[in-house]
């Protein structure tokens, strides 16, 4: 039935499309648009940082991802953490969370408001509206907020501008494994002095099925819209509005100890710039945005809702904007300065029913309410420059350096927490900064040096969560008010290069990265034998974490990609990609750090059609952080097959096999299941075989 009603919502949307009789014609002469500052990485390299990549034409990548963070999964240097098929972050070089400065369009953000991060940024936008990723791979830049181990801009649609009139498009997928369905309808409307974008999806994803044929309860629904209104106020200058909202429903987390009931968020932004001002001031730009999380989990479907009834109401606000002038001082000298502050508050309770106590049914339940956030926020306010400057025509240097003030304060504490430390308002005061230089051997041949020092003041979990579940073991954890800031200390050498080749083949391609980072004050959940738990005294382990400071630590590794281009159409490339990290306090590996992966991929790329073949291998991982609760995971081989065409203009569709051999396996970021019934405390498994159609038509 849902394939029916995907082929049939496409079909309605068409035949209503092709009745439009108000689509206006290209025109002869046509006004230029100011871009706002919405894409970090541009292809100039006068202005573009260091040691970047970029991932785009994710409509050719057929099966339809779960959130944001799934797109990741075929990024080199990058692995997913998954607690679910809806909560799922990404990892970069072992970096996670609050490490990876993750943002929409050049800034906006939206922050998590749930404890174990059931609603991380990347649920709160629709995948097929996200052109292309851009990566920082450090902190090699400090114009787009404080920056621990890099920077994530997720890049959303844009119209073609200059396409005057009614135009949109309507997509539908279809997921053998788990009987899951998505669908997507854009328009738009382009005029000379303004342009509206709006978009509506829904996605429902049912329990899927390991390559062991388990059924794994990661169901869920999501409804997500968003428009978008630009107006041109000149040749040179542009403001633009962008509202989205998403609502998550019934959502299992299959690795988490309770389940969302609902998840609701809006995000609205403001954007604005001015350029061609004179000669020395060349543009000026703002952004302003505003994004609230309502949040709901209960535990009514899990094995201890018979001994206790809970549900969690939380919500997060985040609020923050940015003010940035470019200068161009000498020919050589190109300038950006300005400021930018993000604030953060979370607040919100769980509220327990005991039935049962000492394993001794009560006769009227006893009601207990406990702080989540205990009513907390963080403020960061950021004054930054940046310059470079033009050695000559093939070396341009970069330095730049960032102050970040950052207030956090805890308003509403339990009274055990209050008991634990001196709670009073808090000032840290942060100087991060980076030198690079990036220089063009010669047409076919790229080099790039940086260092970066990235400061990450500790976030708000790591401050102020009091006895609650929210590592990848079974631990309650307990926040710290006075943690130090986060260091990297980053190290890094790229090399990027082509050849031309001959005989059939027609080019040689390679990237390659190398890197160091030492830390300081690297924050983890370190046992404290002095402290028990405070909810279910009597289960283990007793001990509780509580966050701590590490004196030594560090991490290394590579990534790399090399490709072929033959017979005009055709192309093999390789990637591969490791990470080393070490805790030296603790004597063993840093959490959540992925294996050594490659990826063998065969494809071909022409217009009306293309197809490709990637064999995924990650190795054993056997150098792992017990401290956090880690066990060694097996290597594993997947293979996944993806073919698209254009029948005819404007439709596209595409068919995929996703673990063609139906391999039962389990990434190592996985966390593990988590009161659910029938399931050991064990990593959560990955889908088996996966088919999947889909199908989008333009107008």
């Amino acid at each position: 039935m849902k394939i029916l009603y995907s082929v049939f919502l496409c079909i309605l949307i068409t035949t209503v499309s092709f009745g439009q009789e108000t689509t206006e014609t290209k025109k002869d002469t046509i006004v230029p648009v100011t871009k706002l500052d919405e894409v970090i990485i541009t292809g100039n390299k006068k202005t573009d940082p260091v040691l970047t990549s970029v991932s785009n034409n994710h409509v050719k990548k057929i099966v339809q991802p779960k959130n944001v963070a799934d797109l990741f999964n075929s990024i080199n240097g990058f692995s997913v953490i998954k607690r679910g098929n809806y909560a799922i972050d990404p990892s970069f070089r072992a970096s996670q969370y609050e490490q990876l400065n993750i943002q929409y369009d050049g800034g906006t953000k939206a922050m998590h408001a749930c404890p174990n991060r059931m609603d991380p940024i990347t649920t709160h936008i629709i995948p097929e509206e996200i052109a292309k990723i851009e990566i920082i791979k450090g902190p090699y830049t400090v114009r787009y907020g404080a920056t621990f181990g890099g920077i994530i801009n997720m890049v959303t649609q844009k119209p073609d501008y200059e396409d005057y009139g009614i135009h949109g498009k309507v997509s539908a997928g279809y997921e053998s494994n788990g009987n899951s369905l998505v669908n997507l309808a854009q328009l738009q409307y382009i005029k000379e002095k303004f342009d509206i974008v709006a978009n509506a999806g829904y996605r429902d994803f049912g329990n899927y099925e390991d390559g062991n044929g388990v059924e794994i309860p990661s169901s869920f629904r999501s409804t997500d819209y968003g428009v978008k209104v630009g107006y041109n106020l000149s040749e040179d200058q542009r403001i633009q509005a962008h509202w989205r909202q998403s609502f998550g429903r019934d959502v299992l987390h299959a690795a988490l100890p309770m389940d969302t009931e609902y998840d609701n968020s809006s995000i609205i932004s403001l954007d604005y710039k001015l350029g061609n001002i004179g000669t020395v001031l060349k543009s000026l730009t703002a952004k302003a945005y505003y994004s609230y999380v309502d949040h709901l989990m209960t535990n009514t479907d899990r094995p201890s809702f018979m001994m206790m009834e809970a549900s969690s109401a939380v919500d997060a606000t985040t609020i923050g904007g940015k003010f940035e002038l470019n200068w161009k001082l000498t020919e050589k000298l190109n300038m950006f300065s300005g400021i930018d502050a993000m604030h953060i508050a979370r607040d919100g309770g769980r509220t327990r029913l005991v039935k049962i106590m000492n394993g001794n049914p009560l006769p009227m339940p006893m009601e207990f309410n406990d702080k989540v956030w205990q009513d907390s926020y963080i403020t960061d306010l950021g004054i930054f420059t940046e310059a470079k400057y033009s050695l000559n025509s093939n070396t341009i240097f970069t330095a730049g350096i960032r102050y970040d003030n950052v207030v956090s304060e805890i308003q509403d504490p339990e009274d055990d927490f209050a008991e634990m430390y001196d709670l009073k308002k808090r000032t840290e005061q942060n100087v991060s900064g980076t030198v690079s230089i990036k220089k063009a051997v010669s047409d076919k041949f790229l080099i790039e040096v940086a260092y970066g020092r990235g400061i990450r003041s500790a976030n708000m979990i790591e401050r102020f969560i009091n006895h609650f579940n929210v590592g990848q073991d079974p631990y309650e954890y307990i926040g710290n008010p006075n943690l130090k800031a986060e260091v990297n200390n980053q190290f890094e050498i790229g090399f990027k290069g082509s050849e031309p080749l001959k005989n059939g083949f027609n080019r040689f391609k390679y990237e390659t990265s190398f890197y160091y980072s030492f830390f300081e004050n690297y924050i983890v959940g370190v046992i404290d034998p002095t402290i028990t738990r405070k909810f279910n005294p009597m289960a283990q382990p007793r001990n509780v974490k509580v966050f701590q400071n590490l004196d030594e630590s560090y991490k290394t590794g590579f990534e790399a990609m090399f490709q072929v281009d033959f017979l005009n159409s055709y192309y093999f490339k390789t990637e591969l990609s490791y990470v080393y990290a070490k805790n030296k306090d603790f004597s063993e590996s840093l959490p959540l750090t992925p294996p050594l992966t490659t990826r063998l991929s065969v494809g071909l790329e022409k217009e009306k059609y293309w197809a490709n073949i990637q064999y995924n291998i990650s190795s054993k991982q056997s150098d792992i952080s017990r401290s956090f609760g880690e066990t060694e995971t097996d290597g594993y081989q997947t293979l996944d097959a993806r073919f698209g065409l254009i029948p005819i203009e404007n439709i596209t569709l595409g068919f995929a096999v996703i673990n063609a051999f139906d391999e039962a396996y389990n990434n190592h970021l996985n966390f593990s299941f988590t009161n659910q019934e029938n399931f050991d405390r064990e990593p959560i498994t990955e889908p088996g075989r996966n088919f999947s159609v889909f199908l989008q038509y333009k107008f």
